[in-house]
Order: structure tokens, then sequence, then C-alpha cells
């Protein structure tokens, strides 16, 4: 600011050397602009031009923390680096700080190039001589903050400043990175069948039992020769079969159950001189059968469900003519004993023992055709009630307990081949339709996996089907799956205690009677 006619010009030149080791060039460009308000009778304007020639050597990249304290008095010689004689009283405090805020009385901006050049105005009259060294050793960041107050009472100034610059700074910066990875992995499984082990002897129309040690157990059945005595177990942990005792009657379409006591016992069923009353027992310790008291009455056809008192109920079935009657066998005694007759005559019906005790005997088929008619069995009673019937009339079709408590029936024959399903509720005793199969089949299998969703596979619509599907209770929806090795009907599909399921057996039209098993 000029006020007079009073005008100096003083150029002043600050070489600053700085030495280390190697040279890295830094943009250092200091721009400083400072506003002084001066009182004064007569006004001094000084411009000062202050040219820096900076030669910078260092290791890293620089950026100099300088602190500066300047003290002016009234004097006329200069005590330090720079001394300039004026009758002003001037005080200045240069604080630097290494902060990211700069807080300063006048406008200051300041920034750092390989060559520095800074313009001074102010209003006196400064000689100034200084002499920087700085001696860096490290890369560290300066924010400058600076409050300089300027006081000029008099047209002489005198203003002694001095400047000591001493920056020597050493920084070691230690750099530490944890990175944690967490990694959350989702393993889809992908279906597929794997043929294991073939049996010794093709077969159709047999059982599977699966036992207390995990092994399986298939008995009888019809074969290339004929209807087969020759049992074998299948040895999950090796996948290999072995034959073990066979049973004293040749026989096939009869039933199987696994007992509290390990045993296996096997009824009926149809022989070389038609529909079997005889019924034996399995004994997994010694591998051998034994004949047990027989039935009541011979049949072929039927269902055996074990209940939850132990004893193993048989109804229905054929023996020339539809069944109606119903027996019991106590395993404790060995023996038969009637019980209540059903509501009506059946056969290739099925039998569901539910959560409640009670047993669900649905469709089937009788003189009259295909049934539609479902009754509940109560083992305290002993007697047969009927309950809602089903949508569609259907035998050799399939029943299945699901997690949910309720029963899902599937497939089936009715003048045709089915592919409808439906499900029952025992709390309500009604029936609803549920989404039908992608394929109609009948004498197909239905296994509960692990995840709860069930495994339809194989069966006949004219033809072997090679085909499986899966019905998910939570969705009420239908998807298919990969496709057996090999197309079957007549076959058996357990369920292992690893959550595999084995398909054994069979038929395949054009083929004829299978000897191999996969897993799914």
């Amino acid at each position: 600011m000029s006020t007079g006619p009073i005008t100096s010009t003083t150029t002043t030149t600050i070489t600053t050397e700085i030495s280390t080791i190697t040279i890295i060039t830094t943009m250092a460009t200091t721009t400083t602009e400072i506003t002084t308000t001066t009182s004064t009778t007569t006004t001094t304007s000084t411009t000062t031009s202050t040219t820096i020639s900076t030669t910078i050597s260092t290791t890293t990249s620089t950026t100099t923390t300088t602190s500066t304290t300047s003290t002016a008095t009234t004097t006329t010689t200069s005590t330090t680096t720079t001394t300039t004689t004026s009758t002003t009283t001037t005080t200045t405090t240069i604080t630097t700080t290494a902060t990211t805020s700069t807080t300063t009385t006048t406008t200051t901006t300041i920034s750092t190039t390989t060559t520095a050049t800074t313009t001074t105005t102010t209003t006196s009259t400064v000689t100034t001589t200084t002499t920087i060294t700085t001696t860096t050793t490290t890369t560290t960041t300066t924010s400058t903050t600076t409050t300089i107050t300027t006081t000029t009472t008099t047209t002489t100034t005198t203003i002694t400043t001095t400047t000591t610059t001493t920056t020597s700074t050493t920084t070691t910066i230690t750099t530490t990175t944890t990175t944690t990875t967490t990694t959350t992995t989702t393993t889809t499984l992908t279906p597929q069948w794997i043929m294991t082990g073939n049996m010794s002897n093709a077969r159709y129309y047999y059982t599977a039992s699966t036992l207390a040690n995990g092994s399986v157990l298939v008995a009888g059945g019809d074969g290339i020769n004929g209807y087969l005595n020759i049992t074998e177990l299948y040895n999950p942990l090796t996948g290999i079969w072995t034959t073990t005792g066979s049973m004293n009657i040749a026989r096939q379409h009869h039933t199987a159950s696994t007992l509290a006591t390990g045993s296996v016992l096997v009824a009926g069923g149809y022989g070389i001189d038609g529909s079997l009353i005889s019924a034996e027992l399995y004994n997994l310790a010694t591998s051998i059968w034994t004949t047990t008291v027989n039935m009541s009455i011979a049949r072929t056809y039927h269902t055996a469900s074990t209940l939850a008192n132990g004893l193993v109920l048989v109804s229905g079935g054929s023996n020339g003519g539809y069944l109606i009657s119903a027996e019991l066998y106590n395993p404790a005694t060995g023996t038969w004993t009637t019980t209540g007759n059903m509501n009506t005559a059946r056969t290739f019906h099925t039998a569901s023992t539910l959560a409640n005790g009670l047993v669900l005997v649905a469709g089937g088929s009788s003189s009259a055709g295909s049934l539609i008619s479902v009754e509940l069995y109560n083992p305290s009673t002993g007697t047969w009630t009927t309950t809602g019937s089903m949508s569609v009339a259907r035998y050799d079709h399939t029943a299945s307990m699901l997690s949910n408590g309720l029963v899902l029936v599937a497939g089936g024959y009715n003048n045709g081949y089915l592919n409808s399903a439906e499900l029952y509720n025992p709390s309500t005793g009604t029936w609803t339709t549920t989404v039908n199969m992608s394929v109609a089949r009948t004498d197909h299998t239905a296994s509960m996996l692990s995840n709860g969703l069930l495994l339809v596979a194989g069966g006949s619509n004219g033809g072997s089907l090679v085909s499986a599907e899966l019905y998910n209770p939570a969705t009420g929806t239908w998807i298919t799956t990969v496709n057996m090795s090999i197309a079957r009907t007549y076959h058996t599909a357990s369920t292992l205690a690893n959550g595999k399921v084995l398909v054994i057996g069979g038929f395949t039209l054009g083929f004829g009677i299978l000897n191999s098993a996969e897993l799914y």
C-alpha cells in the first residue's frame, strides 16, 4: 500500500545450501502475501524482491519443517543473520507447527519445488542475509502457521530480524499392514449317480432292508432262472456285495420288516406254488434264516408296517382274490394274531405309519378297479376308520412321510400312467393336490433325503424310465435332477446312513433283469 512519494526498493539475495546424500527433485514454491496496516505520517513503500537459489540434496521426497522466531527491536546493528536499521519497534512471531491447517494473520501460500521463488512485499527497509542449513533424512509433511504483527511508529524504521532456521528431521515410519480375509464358502454338491458293485444275481420284485450295522439286505425276487431264495448283503463302506444265508422258500412280491431286535421278518409273497402263507426271520449275527409261525392267510402284493409298539401289521393283498383282512406279528412271541378287517379289500396299496402312531392305507386296486378310498388303523383299538379320500384313484403309487408330518402320494396308475401328486394332512384328515411331477410314472421309488427333499426315481410309463426328480416340501414344487445311469422299474431304493440313496436291480424293457446298483 502506498500513501506518499517515498519509494525504496531493496533486493536481497539469499543463498541456501542444503546438503545430504543424493538429489531428489522436490518442487517447492513459496508465495507469501503479507498485509500490513500502518499508521504513520510518512509513508514508505518498500518492495523487497528476494531470489532464493536453493540446492537441495536429499535421499527422499523432502518437505522442510522450519521453526522461525524473529524478534525485532530498535537497534541499528544486526545481531544475527539479518539486521536492518529502523526506528520502528516491530515484533514478529513466526510459529511453524506440523499441522495440516494454517492460521495466519497474513495470507501465506507455501509450496515446495526444486526451484523456490519468494516474493515479499512489506513496508520497511530490510537487508536480510539468511543462511539456511537443512538436513533432511526422511519424508515429512509440513504445514506452516505464521503470525506476523508489524507496528510502524515513525518514518524511520529499524527492524532487527533474527531468523534461526534449524531443520533436522529424522523420521522412521514403520507401516504394518494386517489383512484379514473372511472367506465364506458355500459348497453346492452337484447331484450325480455313481455306479457301485453289482449283485451276484440279477433280480426284481425283491425286498431291500437296511440293517442296524448300516448294510443292506436284499432277499428273494424274480431272477433270470425263476424265483429266488438267494440273499446278499451290500456294504456301504466297500461298495461290495457278499452272499449270505438263503431263505427257506424262494419268493417274490413279499414284504420285509426290520424288527427292533435287529432281525428281518419276511412274510408271504409268491412262489412256485402260488401265494405264500409262510414267514421267516433273518438273524444278522448268524446270517441264518429260520422259519417262524405262518400267517393266518396266504397273501402277496400286501403291505407290512412296523408299529410303535414293535408289532408288525400286515394288511390286504391277494391270493387269487382281493383281501380285506389284516394281522399282527409279535416278535416277542413269534406268533401272528388277526386284527380288525379293513373297510375295503385292496392290493397294490400303500401303508404309512404316522407320527401319531396310526397307519394310513391309501388307494390300491380291487375288483372295482383303482381305489380312491383311504383308511386309518388304530393300534390301540385294532380297528379301521375311513378318512378323507384322495383326489385321484390310483395304485402302484408311492406314499412318503415328509418332515413336516404330511404324507405325499405320487404317481401310480388309473387307466393310464399318472404324474399327479397330493398331500394328506393327519391333523385335518384331508387331501390337497400339489404340483404334478414332470413325468408320469408307476412302479417307481421314493426316498427321503437328509436335506428334506424327496427323490423319485425310475418307474414305468409304457417303458422303463431313467429320469429322476425331487420334491421340495417347503415350496411344494418338483425339480428334475440328473438321470440314473440305467433305466429301471420294479427296483428298490434304500437311504443309507451316509445320506446316499442306493438303487438296486429292477427291470429294463428291452434289456431284461438287472444286477447293477448305483448311488445318488
